[in-house]
């Protein structure tokens, strides 16, 4: 009996011990908030939509869709800006699958960045996100179509991730060779670094480095 438990304990730990191959590496876990102003985050019991609370450096973003049709409203109720909290309204297309405040080029006041997944097997991303200006008012970041960037876009078809790494907005997907079917790409998976600049009537997310792997 004692050798037939040692055989069965031996056998599981082997077991746990596997990674299937081919797995992909996790996405990178979004950066902390600068020190001693920590974002704080509140999920709403709700199964069927979006709804969360973030707040980081003073201001709060209330964050909701319902996430219930390949078209969806989107709201964004800000609170804590000294000027204008003015209810944010808009139509996305897709569904919201997350949202992360960070301070990516280190002003004092955060952003908001709401990652959007489009209905359908492509499940194209996209970005809506907000800068709060010196913590008094929202003015919207951003971000160039991939399309602009011909060798970045070289094998794009969708099945976007982004997530806040450290100063940075990451975007990664999966590249498709020719004859590559939509649920099985080859040609690995490209990462590409957003920095946040400063441009002629708002903030632009550049991209700052592309590495494939």
């Amino acid at each position: 009996m004692k050798k037939c438990v040692l055989t069965l304990a031996i056998s599981l730990s082997l077991t746990a011990c596997i990674i299937p191959s081919g797995s992909k590496p996790a996405v990178a876990k979004p950066a902390s908030a600068s020190p001693g102003s920590p974002a704080t985050t509140k999920i709403a019991d709700n199964t069927t939509g979006f709804d969360r609370t973030l707040t980081e450096q003073g201001v709060t973003f209330h964050v909701t869709s319902p996430n219930a049709a390949s078209i969806n409203p989107l709201r964004i109720q800000p609170s804590g800006l000294k000027a204008d909290n003015t209810l944010i309204e808009r139509q996305i297309e897709g569904s919201v699958t997350n949202a992360e405040v960070a301070d990516l080029n280190i002003d004092g006041s955060p952003e908001l960045y709401v990652y959007v997944t489009s209905a359908g097997s492509g499940s194209h991303g996209s970005l809506v996100a907000y800068s709060a200006n010196k913590g008094k008012s929202l003015s919207e970041i951003y971000l160039p179509p991939l399309e602009e960037d011909k060798t970045a876009a070289q094998g794009y078809m969708g099945h976007d991730e982004f997530a806040v790494v450290e100063n940075t907005l990451v975007r990664r997907f999966p590249v498709y060779k020719d004859g590559d079917t939509n649920s099985q790409p080859t040609g690995g998976t490209r990462q590409i670094q957003y920095k946040l600049k400063a441009g002629e009537a708002g903030w632009i997310l550049r991209p700052d480095k592309t590495v494939n792997y």
